[in-house]
């Protein structure tokens, strides 16, 4: 029996990178998959290979910065699989124009910042709205939010994207807070550096080099990493963890900041000898 056996999971941008790698996951554990994403196509793509490998899915087209976009995935849910018990809320803008648009605080116009939340924060909002009540009908459920290692620490440009991101870290406790009696948690993943296609062409190998240096685990995350993640929250061996940030980013944040100049070195803090 699966992790998620007859649970109904929705996955916003189901249709690539972390949200595809979710939505197969889900699917192999049990769960019957809405695979929503604004690239119809994509999401027709991985919902087919999911039915075609024995699993159950849909694929629902949805932009996260239409209210009635969202309200309609979570109705398609309901109507394909006769209830609601996941949502993982994964779709944001990374798009390299968006993130060359998101630069440092004077660089960013007042259009992007305001595209940026309604995609990346205004759509988790909208997410949680519409489907707690679901939830609450098949007896409660778990929500996971996606944030970023970026809502965490300060970083040189993506402005509009960390401050959506640390937004959701807040939001998602007050979700767990106002609705754990009734049977619903909501959790956060946050990742640091995964090696996406949306990853691949924003950042510069060099790059992508030096934020290996800095992990505690030598490599970058996989979209499997969040997978793996999502997939814990979703089941019912989490269903004493709620209100949680957790961070899947191989320990970046967990040292300071000279670890990678000292292990590239051989050195360490203390003078020996």
């Amino acid at each position: 029996m699966g992790r998620v056996e007859g649970k109904v999971a929705i996955v916003t941008g189901g249709g690539s990178g972390i949200g595809r790698a979710s939505c197969e996951l889900l699917a192999r554990e049990g769960a019957a998959v809405v695979v929503a994403d604004k690239d119809a196509a994509s999401a027709e793509r991985v919902a087919r290979e999911i039915v075609d490998a024995g699993g159950r899915a849909i694929a629902q087209p949805v932009d996260v910065k239409l209210e009635e976009s969202i309200e309609a995935m979570v109705r398609a849910a309901v109507a394909a699989f006769g209830g609601l018990h996941v949502l993982y809320n994964n779709a944001a803008d990374t798009s390299l124009r968006a993130m060359e648009q998101d630069g440092a605080l004077l660089d960013v116009s007042a259009e992007t910042w305001d595209h940026v939340l309604a995609v990346d924060l205004r759509s988790v909002f909208l997410g949680c709205k519409y489907a707690i009540p679901r939830m609450l009908e098949a007896g409660g459920g778990s929500i996971v939010n996606a944030s970023s290692n970026q809502s965490l620490a300060g970083d040189l440009s993506q402005t509009a994207y960390a401050a959506a991101k640390a937004a959701i870290n807040t939001l998602s406790l007050s979700v767990a807070t106002q609705y754990g009696r009734q049977g619903i948690r909501c959790n956060v993943v946050s990742p640091g550096p995964i090696r996406t296609p949306a990853f691949d062409r924003a950042c510069p190998p060099e790059v992508a080099l030096e934020l290996t240096r800095h992990s505690l685990v030598p490599r970058l995350g996989r979209p499997e990493d969040l997978a793996n993640a999502v997939l814990f929250l979703a089941s019912d061996e989490s269903s004493y963890v709620t209100g949680q940030i957790i961070r899947v980013d191989g320990g970046q944040l967990a040292h300071l900041p000279h670890y990678a100049m000292l292990t590239q070195g051989g050195l360490t803090t203390t003078r020996k000898g």
